[in-house]
């Protein structure tokens, strides 16, 4: 058998699996005025001002809310993005990114 008679059998599969999610969640603290986490759910987040309120109550009565699920790259840009926002008025806001 020569080189040209061999015959490869061999099937390549592809898994294509979509990226994993991630939570960005904003926790309650008593220091962050509402409108400022208002804000930061509408310029950041892109939320509308009537789910900007909603999430900011939310959040308020419940402790935490989850405010966005994005890749890992954007949901760790959009947190760092409102933490310097937080920092730089001299507010604590704390967010966390946790897998979904």
């Amino acid at each position: 058998m020569s080189v040209a008679d061999v015959k490869l059998d061999e099937k390549i599969q592809k898994k294509v699996s979509e990226p994993e999610k991630y939570k960005v969640i904003f926790l309650n603290d008593n220091q962050t005025p509402m409108e400022f986490v208002v804000e930061l759910l509408r310029t950041i987040f892109k939320h509308s001002e009537s789910s900007s309120q909603e999430l900011t109550m939310k959040i308020h009565q419940e402790g935490s809310a989850i405010v966005g699920v994005y890749s890992y790259e954007i949901a760790e840009q959009k947190g760092t993005e409102a933490t310097n926002a937080s920092r730089s008025h001299g507010f604590p806001l704390q967010i966390k990114i946790e897998k979904e």
